[in-house]
């Protein structure tokens, strides 16, 4: 991997989370910084991880070769704006985790037309399962490319998406998703709490499933899903009548559905940033 400086300007969940991959994966805790203005979070990541830290995001462009922009998007256009106002911004290497905000967006922002990768990761990062999506522009460096997909393959897999509108079905698909999944599980703990197991065991059960499930999944890459599916339904057994309900039901549709949603709130995000 490529050791260059490297400054997170925000230090919240995500940043920790791609922090703790790249010193696991041999990093140099030398060459990174991170910026924020609460204290309790700084002296945290310094504790645990050795890095160097900064109030000042100032400090930390000065630092930098390249920066990852890691603030609530809500707040990234007055942050740019005093990073552009106070730095001299020329040859660094931006890497935006901000849901919503275009590359085009976020060069207005910072002032000039600087070299962009937009990530989108999902909260798994924070236990090096993540799946992050990457964009970007074609006039964006291979070296650059590597260097982003090598920082995000510290908390776990990544997809390049063809265009910037893909950047939104990776959300619905990925960044959204472990949402659908908690909520299909909350959904059979509480019908296994109605059957009559206590809230831990219940719990238990599903959770275990789940895990056995994504394990069958990942280690049976050449399997299609369907196929794991099949495996598992006996013809008139338990397993199908269940499965041939959610089938009924409207499963596929309604999973559609939700992650439409997802993307046109994506759309919509944009819009208004």
């Amino acid at each position: 991997m490529q050791q260059r400086k490297l400054a997170f300007i925000g230090a919240g969940n995500m940043s920790r989370s791609i922090i703790s991959g790249l010193i696991h994966s041999g990093y140099d805790k030398a060459h990174i910084l991170a910026s924020n203005p609460f204290t309790e979070q700084l002296e945290a990541l310094e504790k645990d991880f050795g890095i160097q830290t900064s109030l000042s995001n100032d400090d930390a462009c000065a630092f930098a070769d390249a920066i990852v922009l890691s603030v609530k998007p809500q707040i990234m256009e007055e942050m740019c704006k005093e990073l552009r106002e106070n730095n001299n911004l020329e040859g660094k290497l931006f890497i935006s985790i901000a849901a919503g905000l275009t590359v085009d967006r976020l060069k207005e922002m910072l002032g000039g037309d600087y070299p962009i990768v937009r990530v989108m990761p999902n909260t798994p990062a924070l236990l090096g399962k993540g799946m992050s999506g990457l964009y970007a522009e074609d006039n964006i460096s291979n070296e650059d490319r590597q260097y982003v997909e090598d920082v995000m393959n510290g908390v776990g897999e990544t997809v390049w998406a063809e265009s910037e509108d893909d950047i939104n079905a990776v959300i619905a698909a990925a960044g959204s998703s472990p949402a659908y999944f908690f909520l299909f599980l909350q959904a059979m703990q509480e019908e296994a709490m109605n059957m009559g197991f206590d809230k831990d065991a219940a719990r238990l059960m599903v959770q275990q499933s789940m895990l056995g499930a994504a394990e069958m999944v990942c280690n049976n890459p050449d399997l299609e899903l369907s196929e794991l599916r099949a495996q598992v339904t006996s013809k008139g057994g338990t397993t199908a009548a269940a499965v041939n309900t959610l089938i009924d039901e409207g499963l596929s549709d309604t999973v559609a559905k939700a992650m439409r949603a997802a993307v046109s709130r994506a759309e919509e995000m944009a819009k208004e940033l």
